[in-house]
Formats: structure tokens, sequence, C-alpha cells
């Protein structure tokens, strides 16, 4: 079969929050053809690859037809012809045309859709699923779900100064009866909150976002939603925060300001209490950028004060870049990294981060972003690279639930070779 690429073309749709981005098509000289849409982010590190975005008053300034006319009338006359199996090759030339270290000329956006675009093609040549493609045959572990189910900071209008409380269903036998544990759970809360009066509207990803009289409260209501719901704290569910520190961090350094929350002002040390009281008390198994991404001594100490007991996720501070993860290695910063396809902009440097974290004994935590799209390339993406978790949503929202439902038909398409485990 003749797997070159015949045709490369992009155009602008509409992501989950109503903006902009792109979606991109490739079709191969043997018929067939890919396609492939790309996820936004809201709470961004200042390092990720650029999401090249037209300005002006069209969409707000988010429009995106500068990248949709780079992949038109310019990637795509370097990659027509090109083997659709040489998805490295396919990637760095992208890098190469673009010449910038951030991918500011032809955008992240334009050249990831390609990329994506690209990976699923070769699959379908190739006569694999898209997990099997990119991870090998032996592809089989399905990742434990970590779902957002309430939402604080920059993902929603509340008076919640972190921006992710996750369940973690490390305690079920399969993926289908984990999912199942968080989607009860995440049901049982929403009667909770009623209950109290606070409000059951959603923030972007999904979650419930309620205003709390503190934190630890929107902790409490989590607890109390999974015994409830009949399962044991820290044994079938446990829970995951990303505390997204920038956002309440004004220089990115180690001051922070939790006023909305009445903690007032901080220094690194005081953050750290807080987080050892909470360590202590609840059943906490994972933390994401617990401090601002310029604050690597916050990075550090609390590595080495907690990294024993929990996994602790850089994000922010690294942005799947092998230059950051590198330097957070080199510290000991963290024992993870979080994984996000369009903060480097490609398949192949996504896979180089995933790599790097691997060879250093650290884990990986594949995630989604919270402008997101109805692709289910992430699903497939988390299974190739065997990092055991992931985080993709709520348990609403159509573009959260397409990436839940095709892990389920994963699961069973594998007919009982699947894995399911933390660790």
């Amino acid at each position: 079969m003749n797997n070159t690429i015949k045709s490369i073309s992009s155009l602008e749709i509409l992501d989950s929050r109503g903006n902009p981005t792109v979606r991109t098509y490739v079709e191969l000289n043997n018929g067939i053809r890919s396609v492939a849409s790309v996820p936004s982010g809201a709470s961004t590190g200042k390092n990720e690859a650029n999401e090249l975005r037209d300005g002006g008053k069209r969409y707000g300034g988010k429009g995106v037809q500068k990248a949709v006319d780079n992949v038109n009338n310019h990637i795509a006359k370097v990659l027509i012809g090109k083997n659709v199996n040489d998805q490295k090759d396919i990637d760095y030339s992208m890098i190469e045309l673009d010449g910038t270290d951030n991918k500011s000329k032809l955008g992240a956006n334009a050249i990831l859709g390609v990329s994506m675009a690209v990976a699923k093609a070769a699959a379908q040549s190739s006569g694999l699923p898209l997990y099997q493609y990119l991870g090998g045959v032996n592809s089989v572990r399905i990742p434990v779900p970590c779902m957002n189910i309430l939402n604080g900071g920059e993902h929603a209008d509340n008076s919640v100064d972190f921006q992710e409380f996750m369940l973690v269903p490390h305690g079920a036998p399969s993926f289908k009866e984990g999912l199942r544990y968080v989607a009860e759970t995440f049901h049982v809360l929403k009667g909770v909150l009623k209950k109290k009066g606070l409000a059951t509207s959603v923030g972007d990803e999904g979650g419930f976002a309620p205003n709390c009289e503190s934190n630890e409260a929107a902790i409490e209501l989590i607890i109390d939603a999974i015994e409830k719901t009949g399962y044991k704290p820290g044994i079938d569910l446990s829970i995951a925060i990303d505390s997204a520190a920038n956002s309440f961090s004004p220089n990115l350094d180690d001051n922070y300001d939790l006023s909305w929350s009445g903690l007032g002002k901080m220094k690194t040390a005081d953050l750290l209490e807080k987080s050892a009281e909470w360590i202590d008390k609840y059943p906490i198994i994972l933390w994401e950028d617990p401090v601002s991404e310029g604050d690597w001594d916050g990075y550090v100490s609390f590595t080495k004060r907690f990294g024993d007991k929990i996994e602790v996720v850089g994000d922010d501070n690294f942005v799947t870049n092998t230059k950051y993860i590198k330097k957070g290695i080199e510290l000991g910063a963290c024992n993870s990294a979080l994984i996000k396809l369009n903060q480097i902009g490609t398949v192949t440097e996504t896979i180089e981060a995933v790599r790097m974290c691997r060879e250093a004994g650290w884990r990986y935590f594949l995630s989604h972003r919270s402008g997101e799209t109805e692709d289910t390339f992430l699903a497939d993406f988390a299974v190739a690279m065997d990092g055991g978790h992931l985080k993709t949503g709520s348990a609403c929202r159509g573009e959260r639930i397409a990436k839940y439902n095709r892990l389920l038909e994963i699961e069973n398409e594998l007919r009982g070779r699947s894995e399911y485990r933390w660790k």
C-alpha cells in the first residue's frame, strides 16, 4: 500500500468553551483519511508552546485562521509525499519549518493538529488501533481515571483556591468498575451539595463548582460523598489535588495569596505545613502543582517531605518539555510529570518527555486540557504510554465522556488481557 501523504488541510472549529481551535485532515495516497482536533488550556505555564491566535475583534481575538492558513499553505507543502509512518521525521520537519523555540511562527496548535492526524492515519494504514500503533501490541494497561469532581481556581467562578479535586478509584478491579465508582460518587456528591444548599453548576472540566467556606470544606464534601456512596476512603477511592498554585502566586515565586478562601497570604513554608495537615488527615494520593512554577526550591522541599507518601506532579514548571523535566529530575523537584500533548506541540516530543520520566524512575500523568474537543486521541495515547493514570474531566460534558467511552472500548477489545493498577 502507498502510505505517502497526499493532502493535508485544516479548518477552524470550536472547543468545549466555545473558543476556536484547529481541526486537521490528512489523506494518504492509499485512500485513508484521518482527522484530529487540538485542545486548549486555561491554566497554562509560561513556557508552554505557543498557541497561535489571530488577535483583533473576531472571536475576541481568539480566532485561529492564521494557524489554519499555516497548515494549508506552509506545512502541507513540506509534508506532502512523505511516508506517514515516519512520525519523528514529520514532526521534526515541522519544528524546523517553524524555526522558533516555542513554535510561535506556525503555532503549536497548527503543528499538533497535523502531528496527531498523521499518527491516526499511520495507525489506520497499518491496520492497528492507535494505542497499539503508538505503544506496541503489548499495550494493555488501561489507566486509572483521576476524575475531576470539584472545581476551583481558574476553572470555576467560586471561592475555592485550588483548581481541581479528583477522585481516584485505585481500589477497583478494572477500568469499567473504576469508572463506575467515580461516576456514582459524582452523582451522590450532587445530592450532598443540594442538601447543603450549595450550587451544583459545573466548571470547565465538568466538576461541581460550589462556594465552599474553605478548601478543606471541599475535601470534606468529597469524603462525605464517598462514604454515602458506600465506598471506603483511602481503600476504594482516594483524592488527588491540583493546586495550580500559579493562580494564587501573583509573581510565580514563593509568595502565595489564598485570601479567596480565607487562608490569607503565605510563604512556601506555611503552604507546606497546611499540606502536611491535609496529607495526615485525608486520603490524598497525588498532588499536582502544589507550588508555583518559579518556586523550584518549594518543589524540592515538598517532594523531600511528602514524596515517599504521595505522587508529586509537576505541570506548569515542566510543560511537557524535556528541558524542564531534566532540570526537575536533577533537582529532585518532583517524582512525576504531567503530560499534555499541546504543551509541547508534537506527538514525538510528547513521547520523548514520557521516555525521560520513565528512564528516571518517575511516573507520568497523562492529561487533557480545560478546552477540549470530542477527539479521543488522548485515550489511546494514555494506553500506549503505559502510565497507569489519566485525568480527562468529570462524569459529564460530552468532550470528557468521549475519552472515557473510548477507554471502555479499548478494555473491551482487549478481552481479558487488559491490566488495571495504580502502580
